[in-house]
Order: C-alpha cells, then structure tokens, then sequence
C-alpha cells in the first residue's frame, strides 16, 4: 500500500469539547503525545482526527485530510508529469501530520508526509488497532469530481471503488478509508443556505446504528453540554437533510457533531 489515509482535521472555537464528543460518542482515544495547547487529537487506530483551534481569518468546519505515503519525491514526480498547475507547501515543524500541503485539480488540500521525515513527529505511537466504532469516509464536495478522482488514483495509488447505479459521486480508498467526490451544484442549495464546494462531511462505520443512538441519547441525559445541534429543523434544515441524505447512498443515519459538522453514519 503505497498511501494511508491517516487523518481527517478540522477547525473549532470549541476544541477541547468536540475532542471530549467524540470520545464519548465514538469511543476514540486520546492521542499518545497531546498536543493540549495547539489542538485536541485523538484516533479510532488507524484515522486520526485533529480538531484545530479556529483563529482570526480561518473558517471553522472541516478542514482537509491528511495522507502518509512510502515516498514523496514519487508524488512530487508524478504531479510535475501530469499535473503541474498544483504546488505544495513545506509545513513549520509544529504541525506533526503535515510534512507537505498540497492540493488536488480543483484546489481541496490534503495534507501529504512520509514516514522519518524531517519537519514531521507522530502524535500517535500506539500503533494500529481495531475498533468497532471508526471513521470510514470523508466527503468533499467539488467542481470535477471525476477529475479529482483520476488524480488522487494516479498521483497517490488510491483506487477508486464500485459506484451504485444512480450515484454521481466517486470513491478513492486505501483498503479501508474511503475519500469520496462529490459533486458541487449552486442549484442543489434552492431551499436551503448555500455551503460553498470543499469539504462536505465525514462517516463513520459502528457496530449497529440502534447502539449509537441509544449511546447518544445516554451521553445528552450525562451530559447536556456534548448535546449535538438537531438535523432537519425547519424547512431549511429539512431540505439541508434530504440533500445529504441524497448524496450519502452508504449512510443510515446522519446527525451533526457539537459543532455543526455533518456525520454519516452506516454498519
């Protein structure tokens, strides 16, 4: 496997409480190294999730995510053959997942590293394990979406995945993480506010819906304050769902974190 696709980020004046969401609700772990001042990591074993504090100019959500790959100068080689009108950044050695940003043909950035690399420290050193509960998909909504596709495919050996008839979305996966395009249209928004193109959502997988639903509700009557915002309320939110709802084909439950980040959720 020449890439992993090792974590997911995004950015949120509430950090410290979506860290503890996703624990609860999720059952994901604390990172081996913390990082308590610059961000709340934790991991499901094999994706980590890096949730940012947001700063003056920064737009809160989810953000972008982060592959490791056996050799960088390959990526480097293969972008400048195929896809020069896409540039990479050296990170500062205070971001431990991101050696390298880039981007893909319609401007997502991802995160790129390479194990022992100079600028880069692992925040997890656990190793691998396997968890009922894990993040299995994150969704990006785009111009090209099958130009996306074809790039990630050739540029990092992702491989794209079986579509279902009807589904206009593309799949990129590591074997067990899946990247998915979706595709951006101004008129998909008529009923509700208009979200820009970039990333959409993330997924995960669980051992059985009802389990989770009765997890959360168990978490809200502990807890009032990891109460997530309701979907679906009023008629803007009720079309905001049905549009996720359409686009999320491998999902059976969706909901939003304590944040506003959409979740979809499958067994």
């Amino acid at each position: 496997m020449f890439t992993k696709i090792n974590h997911v980020a995004m950015v949120s004046t509430e950090y410290a409480m979506l860290g503890r969401f996703y624990e609860v609700l999720f059952g994901m772990k604390t990172a081996s190294k913390p990082r308590p001042e610059s961000a709340t990591t934790v991991t499901d074993g094999y994706v980590g999730l890096n949730i940012n504090p947001r700063r003056p100019g920064r737009a809160g959500g989810l953000d972008h995510f982060g592959v490791q790959v056996d050799d960088v100068e390959t990526v480097f080689e293969r972008m400048d053959k195929k896809y020069p009108q896409v540039n990479w950044l050296k990170r500062p050695a205070n971001r431990p997942f991101a050696g390298i940003t880039t981007h893909d043909p319609d401007g997502n950035i991802f995160d790129l590293s390479q194990s022992k690399m100079a600028n880069r420290r692992d925040v997890y050193e656990d190793g691998e394990w396997e968890q009922d509960r894990h993040i299995s998909h994150f969704a990006v909504r785009t111009l090209n979406p099958e130009k996306c596709a074809e790039f990630y495919c050739d540029v990092l050996e992702l491989q794209p995945t079986n579509r279902k008839e009807g589904d206009e979305n593309y799949y990129v996966t590591d074997g067990r993480m899946t990247v998915v395009l979706m595709p951006w249209d101004i008129m998909d928004y008529a009923d509700t506010g208009i979200s820009r193109s970039g990333p959409d959502h993330f997924a995960f997988k669980v051992e059985s819906i009802d389990a989770l639903k009765k997890d959360l509700g168990a978490m809200i009557e502990r807890n009032q304050n990891l109460r997530p915002p309701e979907v679906g309320i009023g008629p803007e939110g009720k079309a905001r769902l049905a549009l996720f709802e359409r686009s999320t084909p491998y999902a059976q439950f969706h909901l939003s974190d304590y944040d506003n980040t959409m979740l979809a959720v499958h067994e």
